[in-house]
């Protein structure tokens, strides 16, 4: 019994002492293992707050410029790790790390499809700024003005006033209109005036009142007669407005409605009721 504690002792001995030199040995890769890691760590830390602050002019939305630097910081780290257990020669390790991380990933994928489907949507509408928070726009059927843009919906403000959560993914597969592109709107405007009107006055009179009111920077007002009515000779007036919100189109199609009609009025152009003649067979 005793010459088997000494034997066990004695094993235990030369093991520690292997172990010791090993770490003797390997100290130097020990440390520079140590340094590339703690390097690699403070460079993701330094990199995420540069991607972060960089990003504000490009990616408004906060969650976004914030997930960005968190990805690159994990890739720097994870390249740290890499290289820290390749200079110990534990390529071993690494390769089962990187088969355990490739099955995770792909269990995760596949449970979180859908989410990352939004995410990545979220990121590539950010990153092509094309649609903005403050925005009016349209898609899957509803319309309002953007509140909030993260990582898996875009919230919407119709304009009675009720939010609508839409998925990212859900508006980047399907067409929508965004009114805060183009900056510019067209208002198109019908009206008639009555058969004894001189056309040639009334086109006149209703291109400078539009004119003044909404002031064209490159392109003219169009106005052109379409019919002969049933009690009136009908025209169609197209000009710009600057506007952001499909609001805007209503507001000022009212304004040159009420522009119009006042001028018509002033000038006692006639803009008719229609009219309907019935005849009927005396008795």
């Amino acid at each position: 019994m005793e010459e088997q504690i000494n034997s066990s002792l004695s094993n235990l001995g030369d093991k520690l002492s292997g172990w010791f030199n090993s770490l003797i040995l390997n100290l130097p890769n020990i440390l520079l293992a140590v340094v590339i890691f703690g390097g690699a760590y403070y460079l993701a830390q330094k990199l995420n707050v540069l991607i972060i602050n960089g990003l504000k002019n490009k990616v408004k939305q906060v969650s976004i410029r914030r997930l960005l630097g968190n990805v690159i910081s994990i890739a720097v780290v994870a390249i740290g790790l890499f290289l820290s257990l390749s200079i110990l020669n534990l390529d071993k390790a690494l390769t089962s790390i990187l088969a355990g991380a490739g099955v995770a990933g792909l269990a995760v994928g596949l449970a979180l499809q859908g989410t990352l489907s939004n995410t990545f949507s979220g990121i590539f509408l950010a990153i092509k700024n094309v649609i903005n928070v403050g925005d009016f726009i349209e898609t899957n059927g509803f319309s309002g003005t953007v509140d909030e843009i993260n990582l898996r919906h875009i919230k919407l403000r119709e304009s009675d006033n009720n939010i609508v959560v839409i998925p990212n993914s859900m508006v980047l597969e399907n067409p929508f209109k965004n009114f805060g592109l183009t900056r510019k709107i067209r208002v198109t405007l019908e009206c008639g005036v009555g058969y004894e009107s001189d056309l040639e006055v009334v086109k006149k009179m209703s291109i400078d009142v539009i004119k003044k009111a909404f002031p064209q920077e490159e392109k003219n007002i169009e106005f052109h007669y379409l019919e002969f009515g049933g009690s009136s000779i009908n025209f169609q007036m197209r000009f710009w407005v600057k506007a952001v919100k499909s609001l805007t189109l209503l507001e000022a199609k009212s304004d040159a409605i009420m522009l119009l009609k006042r001028k018509f009025d002033e000038k006692e152009i006639n803009i008719p009721y229609p009219i309907r003649t019935i005849y009927s067979k005396s008795a």
